[in-house]
This record gives structure tokens, C-alpha cells and sequence, in this order.
């Protein structure tokens, strides 16, 4: 038994070696689709060159699945098996196309009818339902009602997922401000908060609370802005706001209405 020990130690070792060694990127179950192969990512840049070259610096391209059982399939993980597509020169869209492509062409002569649009956001829900989840709050930006769409604010083909790109939270805020410019500013008194990122207030994709903050009234604002209790009163910033603070929001309070930043007022006033 104590011979033993070694052997089943270096067998563990190795164990863990290949469990935490052998996969490196995202492995995704791929949707099989009748008559249709895989037939990897090499066979897209045939044509689609520009675009594969791209997608090696998109976040998404970690969906392509490495190893010797596996096959790059980075591009046929949201457009599907393109086997038919290639074969045919491009004139058989790939099965997830996004839009209506010419019918494959039967032996018998007969032309099926053409396959509808494949919508976007029904790939991206496949791997983020989390997403499809918060879309369904009460209050969301409105990608269910078709007039917005993922790939809006989302680049798949190409460098970041946020189309603004950069590393910054600051970054952020540009893909934010091309809807929204009146927040931008620029402002004599700016809300700091604007610094960490919309993000820090907004949920994205959805909430639960009205303008799609995270958190309801003031304890969204109660979270930076620390509070004192002091002989009974509430005290925020040296300021008792004890009775302020039963009038509302921060901001429908009539206190601090310019919550993004203010041109006239360190208080955040109009």
C-alpha cells in the first residue's frame, strides 16, 4: 500500500496537469442541422478573409475549440454547419445566415422555399440566457420590440465585445453616449460617479427598477455617499436629510435633478 502512494499521487498530478492544460478556449454544443457537416473555420477564410482575420482579435474567438478531437469552429458556432455553403460557392446561405438565402436545389428539380431569417438575438440567447432573462424586466432597452438589436452595441466579428473598444470603463461610456449624448456634457460640475462608468447605476440589458437602475431610490445614491446618524437626524455630507429623504429619490426629491452633472450647481441642481 505505501508503494502504492507514489504511483496514485503522480497519477493525480497528471490528472489535474491535463484536466487544467488541455482546453484553453470555450467549448460550446453546436447545433446539428440535416444534410449539413462541419467543416471548420479554416474553410470560411477561403472566401471571408477579411472577416476571419478580424475575428482573431474578437472576444468571441475563444469559442473556437482547440485540441486533436476537436475542430475550429469558431465561425459555425452561431452561423451553423456551412458544409453546404462551401460546397455550393456561397450560393446556399450557411444554415443561421441571418437573412433569407437561395434554397438548396433538389434532384427532382423542385425548389424548396426559402428559409426565414435567422434573427440575431436567438443565437446570443443560446449562450447568454442570463441576458434573455433580463430583457424581460419591466424596464429594458428595447431589443424585444426589434428596435434594437445585440450586435448594436456588441461587435462579434471583431476586437471588443462593446463597440466603443478600449480597456477602460471610461471606454464604456463612449457606446452608451452615441444613444444618450445629452449625459456626455461636458458639465462646470460634474457627478464623479460618471467616471467609474454608466454601468456603475444602469444594469444594461434590464431591471427591475424604473430608468434601469440597479437599485431603487435613494439607496442606488446611499451607496457612495455615506451616511450619519447624529442626535436622531440623518446626516449626508454634513447635511441633515432626514426629512428629504422622505420625499423621494435624490433626484425627484427636487434636490439633485442633474444627476449626470450640473452647469450651475456643485449640488447637482438644474
Amino acid at each position: 500500500m505505501i508503494r502504492c502512494a507514489p504511483a496514485a499521487a503522480a497519477v493525480a498530478l497528471a490528472l489535474a496537469f491535463i484536466s487544467c492544460g488541455t482546453v484553453h478556449r470555450a467549448v460550446v454544443v453546436l447545433p446539428e442541422v440535416p444534410g449539413a457537416k462541419y467543416i471548420g473555420s479554416k474553410e470560411c477564410e477561403q472566401c471571408h478573409d477579411k472577416l476571419c482575420r478580424d475575428f482573431v482579435t474578437a472576444d468571441h474567438a475563444r469559442l473556437m475549440a482547440e485540441g486533436p478531437n476537436a475542430r475550429n469552429v469558431g465561425c459555425e458556432s452561431c452561423h451553423g454547419p456551412a458544409s453546404l455553403h462551401s460546397e455550393s460557392g456561397g450560393e446556399v446561405k450557411p444554415p443561421y445566415s441571418f437573412s433569407a438565402g437561395r434554397p438548396q436545389a433538389t434532384s427532382f428539380g423542385v425548389q424548396p422555399p426559402l428559409q426565414q431569417a435567422r434573427s440575431t438575438e436567438t443565437v446570443c440567447f443560446q449562450c447568454h440566457p442570463n441576458v434573455r432573462g433580463q430583457f424581460g424586466l419591466p424596464s429594458h432597452h428595447p431589443v424585444p420590440e426589434g428596435r434594437l438589436g445585440c450586435t448594436t452595441c456588441h461587435s462579434p466579428h471583431k476586437g471588443s465585445i462593446f463597440r466603443a473598444g478600449g480597456t477602460s470603463l471610461l471606454s464604456e461610456n463612449e457606446l452608451c453616449f452615441g444613444c444618450h449624448p445629452k449625459e456626455r456634457g461636458p458639465y462646470v460640475f460634474e457627478h464623479e460617479a460618471m467616471r467609474e462608468g454608466c454601468t456603475t447605476c444602469h444594469s444594461a440589458h434590464g431591471s427591475v427598477n424604473a430608468k434601469m437602475l440597479k437599485i431603487r431610490d435613494a439607496n442606488l445614491c446611499l451607496r457612495c455617499h455615506f451616511q450619519q446618524v447624529s442626535g436622531g437626524a440623518i446626516l449626508i455630507g454634513g447635511s441633515d436629510h432626514t426629512l428629504r429623504l422622505q420625499q423621494g429619490t435624490c433626484w425627484t426629491g427636487g434636490c439633485h435633478e442633474a444627476v449626470h452633472g450640473s452647469r450651475v450647481s456643485s449640488a447637482l441642481r438644474f
